[in-house]
């Protein structure tokens, strides 16, 4: 177990260890793995440079794993006398600060007497190199010949090699079948040929092509410092703790975030880009957190992408599948984005108080759409089979049936019976709230509001509590080693919603005047409501008692 000293805090409700110091990058090898938050990542999809990321990633695999970062990790601290500037994340590097004097000899050469060596400067020279090539020998025919020789060699070689069979008896070409304009031995003459210069050719431009490589493998060494000196630090904030993520300044960004989507006077800031819709299938139920995943085209440069957004605030009743919006990458790029799936979840207590009412009003709305639909249905069907009654027999379709009053007496006996156990009902119950003061039915009413709210309510604080962004990390690819809980506070961050300037209703009223009238409007109503309850009561009462 490591001996050296970490320092924690807590970052996004959850325990972590705090990279501050160059000592603690000197010692990340030390860190037991169980603390760190994330151990792996793909190198691609991210808002880190890929070409940093790729030079992580010793392997190759497109995974970048821990045992990579600790090597980074050591390779920087060797590379530079002061790791300390690594919390800079500057793409400038001071020409005092580098080890290597090999590597130095090459900055001091670039910086043009500077005391500093910038990216864009190695990036300037790297393009500036030039060699001495080789030249590509000649083609031995046009090139329009040597494509109009590859789309055929096929076809002819077949046509060649069931010509062999028709000689020898084994096969038969038919008659209206298209023969080349060549025999066959020069056929294979032309594809040795071109077979040779081809050959020839590639070895050429690989030639070419390591001697440019070498000439700029003089650079290679300070440019792979300098990516990483820029961008190391970030990824350790992204990959040892989840910093940019719990940070509320709105400059930072976590690697995983794609841009804000727009909709519904809402701005989503916790967009991802989805790598697996498969994969996404399965985890993201488990983040706990709605989500709006979204087909997103910038029609201009033809770029597609596809991303999933947290939406943590507001109303979801103008959210459906089809709704169209706006995401912006980001570098500013716009793309129209259209949500092609949602995962319902809660977005606030507020929004879970309302929800049985919306089921249940949903639920109404296709009840008397289905049955006005079987109606319809029904209709139809009867006016079509009178209409075929009547082509087939004109007198019979005139015959109408006989009046059946014992069918009619029992259907007006049903239904009488029902409306008399409704008025029993109606009567017990009001004749109940009659006894009860108007305070006791402010509480009546308030509790058939928690009665029927109340689960929702409950069910949606026990799962905002547990709103884990892990899961849909884990579905793009990385391996999350501790959750990454989004609480309530935290939540209302991710998602900005509208704010219009106050307007002034009457000269001299208060801003917060207009709450005082709200809840006055609101208390009136509740009065009303509570007076309109006591009236009924004492209504049945006196019908009951006559």
């Amino acid at each position: 177990m490591s001996k050296y000293k970490w320092s924690f805090a807590n970052v996004g409700g959850v325990t972590r260890v705090r990279i501050q110091s160059a000592e603690d990058i000197r010692h990340l090898g030390e860190l037991d793995k169980k603390m760190w938050t994330v151990l792996s990542c793909p190198v691609n999809g991210l808002e880190i440079s890929s070409d940093s990321l790729s030079l992580m990633d010793s392997d190759g695999d497109g995974q970048l794993r821990l045992k990579e970062v600790v090597a980074t990790a050591d390779y920087l601290c060797s590379a530079l006398k002061d790791p300390q500037s690594l919390f800079a994340q500057s793409d400038k590097l001071a020409l005092d600060n580098i080890a290597d004097e090999a590597v130095k000899a090459v900055a001091e050469k670039l910086s043009g007497g500077n005391n500093e060596i910038a990216l864009a400067d190695v990036q300037a020279a790297i393009a500036a190199v030039s060699v001495e090539a080789q030249p590509v020998p000649d083609a031995p025919f046009e090139a329009d010949v040597i494509a109009a020789y590859k789309e055929k060699q096929a076809e002819y070689a077949a046509f060649f090699e069931q010509e062999k069979l028709q000689k020898l008896g084994l096969a038969l070409i038919p008659e209206d079948a298209v023969k080349p304009g060549m025999k066959e031995k020069d056929f294979v003459a032309m594809g040795a040929k071109i077979a040779e210069w081809e050959a020839a050719k590639g070895a050429v431009e690989a030639a070419n092509a390591d001697a440019l490589a070498a000439a700029k493998a003089e650079f290679e060494p300070l440019r792979k410092l300098l990516l990483l000196h820029r961008d190391f630090y970030r990824l350790l904030r992204n990959f040892v703790t989840l910093e940019d993520f719990y940070d509320l300044d709105e400059t930072t960004i976590a690697s995983f975030q794609a841009g804000t989507l727009i909709i519904d006077q809402r701005a989503c800031h916790l967009c991802i880009r989805v790598n697996d819709m498969g994969k996404h299938d399965v985890q993201a139920p488990l983040s706990g957190i709605y989500l709006l995943y979204c087909n997103c085209v910038n029609k201009k440069t033809g770029k597609t992408m596809q991303i999933v957004a947290a939406m943590t605030q507001g109303e979801i009743k103008n959210l459906n599948v089809g709704k169209n919006a706006i995401f912006y990458d980001n570098d500013g790029l716009d793309y129209d984005a259209t949500v092609t799936k949602i995962i319902d979840n809660p977005i606030s207590i507020r929004q879970a108080f309302w929800t049985p009412y919306r089921k249940f009003g949903n639920w109404i709305q296709e009840k008397i759409n289905k049955s006005a639909a079987e109606k319809d249905a029904k209709a139809f069907d009867d006016m079509t089979a009178k209409a075929d009654a009547a082509a087939v027999d004109p007198a019979a379709a005139e015959k109408k049936p006989a009046f059946d009053i014992a069918k009619f007496a029992g259907i007006f006996a049903a239904i009488g019976m029902a409306l008399g156990m409704i008025g029993t009902a109606l009567v017990a119950l009001f004749s109940g709230l009659a006894t009860l003061h108007w305070w006791q039915l402010l509480l009546v009413f308030v509790g058939i509001l928690l009665l029927i709210s109340g689960p929702s309510m409950i069910m949606a604080w026990l799962k905002l509590r547990r709103r884990n962004l892990a899961p849909l990390l884990n579905a793009n690819g990385w391996a999350v080693n501790a959750e990454a809980i989004i609480s309530v506070p935290f939540g209302r961050t991710l998602t900005e919603q509208v704010a219009f300037p106050i307007i002034k209703i009457k000269k001299g009223l208060k801003p917060w005047a207009k709450w005082w009238i709200a809840i006055c409007v609101i208390l009136v109503i509740l009065g009303i409501a509570c007076l309109v309850l006591h009236l009924l009561g004492f209504c049945f009462c006196c019908f009951s008692f006559h």
